[in-house]
C-alpha cells in the first residue's frame, strides 16, 4: 500500500502531501503572467537601433580607429583613406 492510500483527504493536507498540486497550478498561472507582463515591458522599449548598429561594427581601423561592419568595407576604406600605409595582415586576402 502506498502513504496516499494510507491518509484520508484532510490528513494528507496537514502533512502537506497535496500541496505541490494545489500549488502547481497557481505557479502556471504565475508563469503566464510573468512572461506577459516580461512582453509588454519589451514591447514598450522598442528596437534598440543605435545598440544593433553598435554590435555590428567588428572591424576597427588600425590607422583612424574608425569601426566597420564587414571586411570588405574595410579593405575598401583602407585602401581609399591610407594608401601609403600598409595593409593589416587580416584585409590581405580579402577581395574588394
Amino acid at each position: 500500500m502506498t502513504l496516499m492510500a494510507l491518509c484520508s483527504s484532510n490528513l494528507c493536507i496537514i502533512l502537506g502531501l497535496e500541496s505541490d498540486m494545489a500549488r502547481g497550478h497557481q505557479k502556471f498561472q504565475s508563469q503566464q503572467k510573468n512572461a506577459k507582463k516580461q512582453a509588454e515591458i519589451k514591447k514598450s522599449k522598442g528596437h534598440d537601433q543605435k545598440a544593433a548598429a553598435k554590435a555590428a561594427l567588428v572591424y576597427t581601423c588600425t590607422v583612424c580607429r574608425t569601426q566597420m561592419p564587414d571586411p570588405k568595407t574595410f579593405k575598401q576604406h583602407f585602401e581609399s583613406k591610407h594608401p601609403k600605409s600598409s595593409m593589416p595582415p587580416e584585409l590581405v586576402g580579402v577581395e574588394a
